[in-house]
């Protein structure tokens, strides 16, 4: 009897330790939490979900904002770019441009916003055109059409790139074509536009559709901007730097599998994003992972001769009002080291 009793308490304690351990189970695994226990956080796009924001994708797939205690929704901006959302509290974290945070800061009702990592850390956009349309250089800009959003530092950048290469601005004339297609716009429309090359420059190689493409650096030095970038508030920098710190150390994790697995990271991001046509996220991922890491540094740094350069720049051709003190607009204190 007393046996019998001593062998129906080790099952039971057998059991009670069996419990324990698969209650213990998904916080020990990857040293994630269970969802209940994880910060939500909001990212909010600049656009439509493409391959620059790949590694935000792979870091919540692959479990490395869990195993930062965080849980991210991405969502797109509904009005308003992600600057303005983001100062306004709306998410934590945005993605945006150089020269719309330089914006942002030098407007007469300033956007506390701090650029906190560079997607890219070269420029891969630039203007494009059919190549039957024979526009080689901004000098070949005369009599053209260019369809672009109607920002004013369009109209600046094409005046300056056409003085610098003796053309005269007042023969081009420019369409707002606002988010059309870039080829059914050349096709009826316009003779050229400003494109990412690792979107629509991959897209007219796979369609075989042959353009000329003039990376913007390429005709400026001074045009070697950030862009996109990573974007969050002052307040959140200042009240919450850990997390800042642990969801930039999570998303470098993600680009960095984006560059060495360019073939699957594809394959992630289309499992968020499967009305994308997969042959072209796939080339295009596998463009960018050879563009997203250019200094030895490493992911996501900015640099300081870029920032002002280009802000000095804006400065010059009458796009602010004042000038951008750089050493608030961006910041590499939270990159992993």
């Amino acid at each position: 009897m007393i046996l019998k009793r001593k062998k129906i308490i080790s099952v039971i304690s057998v059991l009670l330790i069996a419990s324990m351990l698969f209650t213990l189970l998904p916080a020990c695994k990857g040293g994630a939490a269970s969802d209940k226990d994880l910060r939500k956080i909001t990212v909010i796009l600049d656009w439509v979900p493409n391959t620059n924001h790949t590694g935000i994708y792979i870091a919540r797939e692959n479990g490395y904002y869990s195993d930062k205690g965080l849980q991210v929704e991405i969502i797109q901006p509904s009005e308003g770019g992600s600057a303005d959302l983001v100062a306004a509290n709306k998410g934590e974290f945005g993605i945006s441009y150089q020269e719309q945070v330089t914006y942002a800061r030098t407007a007469d009702d300033p956007l506390p916003v701090v650029a906190i990592a560079a997607i890219i850390q070269h420029n891969t956009s630039g203007f494009a055109s059919p190549a039957d349309r024979n526009i080689k250089s901004p000098a070949d800009f005369e009599g053209k059409k260019y369809g672009g959003w109607g920002s004013p530092m369009e109209e600046a950048m094409l005046r300056g790139l056409m003085e610098k290469y003796s053309a005269d601005y007042s023969k081009l004339e420019i369409v707002n074509i606002g988010a059309s297609d870039f080829f059914t716009s050349v096709e009826r429309d316009i003779d050229f536009a400003w494109i990412y090359y690792g979107w629509d420059g991959i897209r007219a190689e796979l369609i075989g559709s042959p353009i000329d493409f003039m990376l913007l650096q390429d005709v400026d030095s001074i045009l070697d901007f950030y862009t996109p970038i990573i974007i969050a508030s002052e307040d959140t920098i200042k009240n919450d730097p850990d997390l800042v710190r642990s969801f930039l150390s999570a998303t470098e994790k993600g680009y960095s599998f984006a560059i060495e697995n360019p073939q699957e990271a594809a394959d992630i991001f289309l499992s968020d994003n499967s009305e994308l046509d997969r042959e072209m996220v796939t080339a295009s991922q596998k463009y960018l992972s050879n563009n997203y890491v250019s200094y030895s540094e490493g992911w996501g740094i900015m640099k300081k001769d870029i920032w002002e350069g280009f802000s000095s720049w804006m400065y010059d051709n009458g796009l602010l009002n004042r000038m951008l003190e750089t050493e608030y607009a961006y910041t590499n204190e939270f990159l992993p080291e």
